[in-house]
C-alpha cells in the first residue's frame, strides 16, 4: 500500500515512521522546507520525502494521504487528491488504526492543554501506563509506532478532526466551544461547531461523552444532534443527575456504577476554568477506575501548563504571569477573570476576527493598563482606547515588558494573555511565552 505523508513537521514525520514500520511504502511531501531534525529522522529510517515542492505524479499514485493539520482542504494540492477520489486523513485517524488501546480524546476551543496535562497526570498516578500525545508533545503516530502505552489520552484540534472517517475514543470530552479559527470554516460558527463534535460520531452506546452543561453552544447542539454515547456533563451551576458539580466546598462526580466528592480548596489550579478542567479530567479518572484517595492527592499536586496562567516571576510585590497560550477572546477571559488585584494586560498579535465586547466588562473592572504587542493594534485600540487610564503600543516583547515594569505598582499584576495568534512577531505561542519569561528575568 502506498502512503503518501503531505507535511514533514511533528504528526507527518510521525505517521511516515508508522508507516514504514507497518512495511507501507512511504513518501513525504512538504511544499515547505523541513526542519533540520526530521531531515534527519527521514534519511536514518530510509524515507522517500521531497521539500519546497509538491510532485503530483507521485503524490496521486497514493493508496492513502495523511493530510499535516495545517494544511487547509482548500490547497490545491488537497483539491486533486479529493478530486482523484484518494482518502484523505489526518494522523489521529492514520495512528489509531494500528493500536488496540482504549483512547481518551479531548478537544474544545479553551481547556483542552490544562484538561489534557491533568487526565495524564491523574492515569499516571494512578498507576495506568499511559500515552500522552495529539496537539501536546510526541504524534500520536510516533508513540503507536515505538511504544505499547494503553490507554492514550489525545489532545485533537478541530482540523485533526476533520481528517477522521472510523476514528473513535471510548472517552471524548469537549471542554467548551467559542468561535475560534473561523477562517478554515468559511466563518460560519456552526461548521466549527459541527468539526468539534465529530469527537463523538464514531461513538456508541459503551463509549462516554463528557462535556460543559454550562455552554449554551453544547447544550444546543446536543438538543439538536443527539449522539449515541453515554452523557456526562460537568457543571458549576447546576446540580446534575450524572457527571461532575458543585455542591458548596465539594465536587462531586457521579456515574451510574459510583458517586466521589472532592474538597474544592485542594484543587491546585487557580480559577473557575480550571474547577471545570479538574472536574472533566477527574471524571475520566473514575471511569478508568483510578482509586479514590489518589486521585484526590494527584488533583492536589498538579503544576499546571507552560504558557497557561502561568507565574513567572514576583518583582517589587509585582506578580508577572505568561497566558501565551491564550490565543482568543475566551481564554482571555477566563485569565482576566481570575485576576484579584489590577493588572497591566499585555495584549494583541494577529488577530482571528476577534470580538472583544465580551471583555468589556472585565477591562472596566480589573485593568488599569493596556500595552498593546503587534504589528496591526487597531482593533484593540478602537475596542479599548476609551476604557483604559493608559494605553500604549509596542513592537517587541522586551519594549512591552520595560513598559509594563514602569506602570506598575506595588500588589499589581502584569498579565501576558493576547487574546491573538503570534505569527506576526514571534514563531508560535511557546516563542512568545518564552520571551516573555526573559524579559522579565533581564529587568
Amino acid at each position: 500500500m502506498k502512503l503518501v505523508v503531505l507535511g514533514g513537521g511533528e504528526s507527518g514525520v510521525g505517521t511516515a515512521l508508522l508507516g514504514k514500520k507497518k512495511q507501507l511504502e512511504v513518501f513525504v511531501s512538504d511544499y515547505g522546507t523541513i526542519q533540520e531534525k526530521y531531515k534527519k529522522v527521514l534519511i536514518y529510517s530510509g524515507i522517500h520525502w521531497e521539500e519546497q515542492q509538491h510532485s503530483e505524479e507521485l503524490i496521486l499514485d497514493a493508496d492513502v494521504v495523511m493530510k499535516s493539520p495545517g494544511i487547509p482542504e482548500t490547497a490545491p494540492i488537497v483539491r486533486r487528491l479529493m478530486t482523484a477520489g484518494i482518502p484523505v486523513i489526518s494522523e489521529i485517524e492514520f495512528a489509531a488504526r494500528y493500536t488496540a488501546a482504549e483512547l481518551i480524546a479531548i478537544t474544545g476551543s479553551n481547556g483542552k492543554t490544562t484538561t489534557t496535562l491533568l487526565t495524564h497526570h491523574l492515569l499516571k498516578e494512578g498507576g495506568k501506563q499511559v500515552g500522552m500525545a495529539g496537539n501536546i508533545g510526541d504524534s500520536f503516530a510516533k508513540m503507536v509506532s515505538e511504544n505499547d502505552y494503553d490507554p492514550y489520552v489525545l489532545e485533537i484540534s478541530s482540523f485533526q478532526l476533520d481528517g477522521i472517517i472510523d476514528f473513535k475514543p471510548h472517552i471524548a470530552v469537549i471542554t467548551n466551544i467559542t468561535p475560534d479559527h473561523l477562517d478554515r470554516y468559511e466563518y460560519r460558527f456552526e461548521n466549527y461547531i459541527a468539526s468539534k463534535f465529530r469527537i463523538a460520531e464514531n461513538q456508541d452506546e459503551n463509549d462516554y461523552l463528557i462535556y460543559d452543561a454550562d455552554d449554551p453552544v453544547l447544550v444546543d447542539w446536543l438538543a439538536k444532534h443527539p449522539v449515541k454515547s453515554r452523557l456526562l456533563p460537568f457543571s458549576l451551576e447546576k446540580e446534575l443527575e450524572f457527571g461532575a458539580y458543585l455542591n458548596e466546598n465539594k465536587i462531586v462526580i457521579k456515574t451510574a456504577e459510583d458517586t466521589m466528592e472532592i474538597m474544592r480548596d485542594t484543587v491546585a489550579l487557580e480559577g473557575k476554568h480550571n474547577l471545570k478542567n479538574t472536574m472533566a479530567a477527574a471524571t475520566v479518572a473514575n471511569l478508568v477506575r483510578i482509586r479514590k484517595e489518589t486521585l484526590r492527592n494527584s488533583i492536589a499536586n498538579f503544576q499546571g501548563a507552560e504558557h497557561r496562567l502561568e507565574k513567572v516571576l514576583k518583582i517589587h510585590h509585582v506578580q508577572y504571569i505568561n497566558d501565551s497560550k491564550a490565543t482568543n477572546v475566551n481564554a482571555t477571559y477566563y485569565a482576566l477573570d481570575s485576576m484579584k488585584t489590577p493588572t497591566v494586560w499585555i495584549v494583541g498579535g494577529v488577530d482571528k476576527g476577534n470580538d472583544y465586547n465580551e471583555l468589556m466588562p472585565l477591562v472596566r473592572e480589573k485593568v488599569k493598563a493596556i500595552i498593546c504587542l503587534g504589528n496591526d493594534n487597531s482593533k484593540i485600540v478602537d475596542a479599548f482606547g476609551n476604557i483604559a487610564e493608559l494605553l500604549v503600543e509596542t513592537y517587541s516583547m522586551e519594549e512591552a515588558v520595560k513598559v509594563a515594569y514602569k506602570v506598575a505598582r506595588r500588589g499589581d499584576t502584569v498579565l501576558l494573555s493576547p487574546a491573538c495568534a503570534s505569527f506576526d512577531l514571534f514563531e508560535n505561542y511557546e516563542d512568545r511565552g518564552n520571551q516573555f519569561k526573559q524579559a522579565i528575568k533581564r529587568l
